[in-house]
């Protein structure tokens, strides 16, 4: 699907159909918007617009190199937007190209934020002058959306760090939903990090307009992206803190498993030892009296007794 936004006066309308190309001017195209584009439609807007379309694999190419590029008079930068799926981020990539004034986007998935975008470009197409400023507006949202999955693994971990302080279900199903949730943070960081560096290219390159206050809502941005890169190392912090903690703790309980079965075993230890020895089938003292048991028996309690007190008073229960 493709969505076309263009200036017609002091109006911004849009059109789905690409034959409408041979009647907009190129100074007057203000984004292109393409949703799982057909190859028809790619085919399209590289004839109009004289540049390649990045393809899904290009898209999710690493390399710093494939990330941002200039070419031909433009600007390609690749980033990945982020979004909740139970309790596991996934990442889908979106591709901007800013040819002249247009702004191209090319996306597999449906975004709210670009949709919300789009009827406030049209009811007031006064605040985008240009693709620029369409795709600092995108940014900004991103960003916004961004700082809410910050807030919800703050959250998360405040909410597992009280579940720890009240000893609520602490084992190895709790021990794995930190990790995931350090897994989470570990993507986002990673996410907006890769949005700063993308950012921080347009500024410094020479095809960026000179536009004051374009380059103030930029810098801006990166102000904001900061602070949040702050926030997740200072939860990441956290997690592993919680992590150390529940590892601990689950030592802890295993050692007083362990401390336990020891104990029960060194205080049955010595009245094992005279039943053992009483249980030979040899001639032993008092083994052929009539209450022998009776004796036996009490001397195995005095040395459980014993035992449990001598282990009490060294403070080793």
């Amino acid at each position: 699907m493709i969505k076309i936004f263009y200036r017609l006066g002091s109006e911004v309308l849009f059109t789905q159909s690409t034959t409408e190309f041979a009647s907009i001017g190129k100074e007057n195209v203000l984004w292109i918007d393409l949703l799982e584009p057909t190859g028809d439609e790619k085919r399209a807007v590289e004839s109009y617009l004289g540049s390649e379309v990045q393809t899904r694999a290009q898209a999710e190419e690493i390399e710093s190199s494939s990330r941002f590029y200039e070419e031909d008079g433009a600007i390609f930068a690749n980033t990945n937007f982020m979004s909740p799926a139970d309790d596991e981020m996934t990442m889908d990539p979106v591709s901007f190209m800013l040819t002249g004034s247009c702004l191209t986007t090319v996306r597999d998935i449906p975004l709210r934020s670009f949709n919300t975008l789009q009827l406030k470009i049209q009811a007031r197409p006064d605040e985008f002058p240009d693709g620029f400023a369409v795709f600092v507006e995108i940014m900004n949202r991103r960003i916004d959306l961004d700082a809410d999955i910050v807030e919800l693994i703050s959250q998360d971990t405040t909410r597992f760090s009280k579940r720890i302080n009240q000893n609520e279900d602490i084992n190895q199903e709790f021990l794995l939903d930190i990790n995931q949730l350090q897994e989470n943070a570990m993507l986002i960081r990673e996410n907006i990090v890769d949005k700063q560096r993308m950012i921080s290219n347009i500024l410094k390159s020479k095809l960026c307009p000179k536009d004051k206050d374009l380059r103030e809502d930029l810098s801006i941005i990166l102000q904001d992206i900061a602070s949040l890169i702050n926030h997740t190392n200072f939860t990441f912090e956290r997690l592993e803190y919680l992590q150390d903690t529940v590892v601990g703790i689950i030592n802890l309980d295993q050692n007083r498993i362990m401390k336990v079965f020891t104990f029960v075993s060194l205080l049955l230890m010595p009245a094992t030892l005279i039943a053992s020895f009483y249980g030979m089938n040899v001639r032993l003292p008092f083994g052929e009296m009539r209450f022998a048991w009776i004796g036996i028996l009490a001397l195995m309690t005095v040395i459980l007794v014993a035992t449990w007190m001598i282990f009490r008073h060294k403070k080793m229960l």
